[in-house]
């Protein structure tokens, strides 16, 4: 069994997770700016589909991406040499989350991204904690990514690409702007041979918190993020 959380219950130690499924935490609680801010500052997620209650995850191991271990392959270096996109960040983050939510997931259909995330996400962008990096090909919104700033910690979401490679150099981009920062780790919740293939891995839960204890001391947005035309990347 897992705990129903109120508007007034904390989350429970994530080494409570259970391990199947794998990380599933507590249920309940809400999707308001502060309850989503405590669950990523302790290296919890929520991910649910409609009908669903809110369901919140701390998988064990944890999927991230160390910056400076980033892998850019061979044809995606000369896809970012090439310039094809026009590289952005906040100038459109409604539109890659949509495009984010709508992205078929293959046998079965339906999105983890509900209406309810949506507009929880977008909450948390006009409070400078949700950001997006977007990859444009003239007028066209060709691919990206969100995610939350948190400390020295991205947490990365989602992402789509409506032309090849888009969301991987919207990776790049995020990857150069990360540096620039002086943040070296993304949290890619979950394993998949496309995120590894990108040079993430994963590690035990209880580095990974460890990894969060270090990197964040504030639960305040934190600044720096750059809006609009990114840096040239190539």
């Amino acid at each position: 069994m897992i705990p129903w959380l109120d508007a007034a219950t904390p989350f429970p130690p994530i080494e409570a997770a259970l391990t199947d499924p794998d990380g599933l935490l507590a249920a309940g609680g809400d999707l308001s700016p502060a309850r989503l801010v405590d669950a990523y500052r302790h290296g919890i997620f929520p991910w649910y589909s409609d009908g669903q209650p809110i369901l919140w995850w701390s998988p064990d191991p944890r999927m991230v991406l160390h910056v400076e271990e980033f892998r850019v392959s061979h044809s995606l270096a000369k896809r970012i040499r090439r310039h094809e996109f026009d590289l952005r960040s906040d100038t459109a983050f409604d539109a890659v989350i949509d495009a984010c939510a709508n992205v078929p997931r293959g046998q079965g259909g339906g999105t983890w991204i509900t209406t309810a995330m949506v507009d929880a996400y977008r909450r948390l962008h006009r409070l400078g904690y949700a950001h997006s990096v977007e990859a444009w090909r003239g007028d066209e919104l060709a691919g990206g990514l969100y995610g939350v700033a948190l400390g020295k910690v991205f947490f990365g979401e989602s992402m789509f690409a409506r032309a090849t490679d888009a969301s991987k150099v919207a990776l790049a981009a995020l990857v150069a702007q990360l540096r620039q920062l002086d943040v070296p780790l993304i949290d890619c919740q979950q394993e998949t041979g496309h995120l590894a293939s990108l040079g993430a891995r994963p590690i035990p839960r209880k580095r990974f918190a460890r990894h969060l204890r270090e990197l964040i001391h504030s639960t305040a947005a934190p600044d720096g993020w750059r809006s609009g035309p990114l840096a040239d990347i190539g």
